[in-house]
């Protein structure tokens, strides 16, 4: 399944996933951000992707956890957002929660720009060599240190440039990154960047 939007277009794109029937902080997330021009969920809806669908007023994108027993969506979807060939997928048949290296090489043989994936309920952004990989981390039952919900706000600009902000829901903390910079507007969370690497982690 592609979908295509349209190159040259600011877009604003909310990315979630893991929301595990529970809305509480989706519905907040929504109340704040919107509108925005697409909604990425990927995966682990457990059946309520019309309701996510109906509250987000926007066209959504959702592919199947590995808690979505009986669903009929996909595996995983192929996107053009702008210029960004995109994969979207739970992460679970990549093992994400022992690696991101399956992954990421998956993407990258097979011509993906951005590879966005859930699963491990931990919010990351990784640049591995042409490939961006995304985790929004979850707005319901977050895992990584501090447990703060999260999610990502992809922006693409005029000349179709995308950057992307990792907010974490309590404290209202947005990290910015692009392909050429990245800057850390506010300091009331912690982030961790290993050296050497261009890698965040939200804590």
């Amino acid at each position: 399944h592609e979908r295509e939007t349209c190159e040259g277009k600011p877009m604003k794109i909310l990315i979630i996933s893991d929301t595990h029937r529970k809305h509480e902080n989706l519905l907040k997330v929504l109340e704040r951000e919107c509108p925005v021009d697409l909604l990425i969920h990927l995966g682990d809806a457990e059946g309520y992707e019309d309701y996510i669908a109906e509250q987000a007023g926007c066209p959504v994108e959702v592919v199947a956890g590995n808690n979505d027993f009986f669903s009929s969506l996909p595996r995983e979807k192929e996107l053009q957002i702008g210029k960004y060939k995109v994969l979207i997928t739970h992460g679970h048949y990549y093992y994400v929660n022992t690696g991101i290296e399956d992954i990421e090489g998956e993407a990258e043989g097979r011509g993906f720009d951005i590879v966005m994936f859930g699963h491990t309920h931990r919010p990351i952004i990784d640049y591995h060599k042409d490939v961006i990989a995304l985790n929004p981390g979850s707005l319901s039952y977050p895992r990584q240190e501090g447990k703060r919900p999260s999610y990502i706000i992809m922006d693409l600009d005029k000349k179709g440039e995308a950057t992307f902000a990792v907010s974490p829901f309590m404290g209202f903390v947005s990290f910015y990154f692009s392909r050429k910079r990245m800057r850390t507007v506010a300091t009331s969370a912690l982030v961790a960047v290993p050296a050497g690497s261009k890698r965040l982690f939200v804590l």
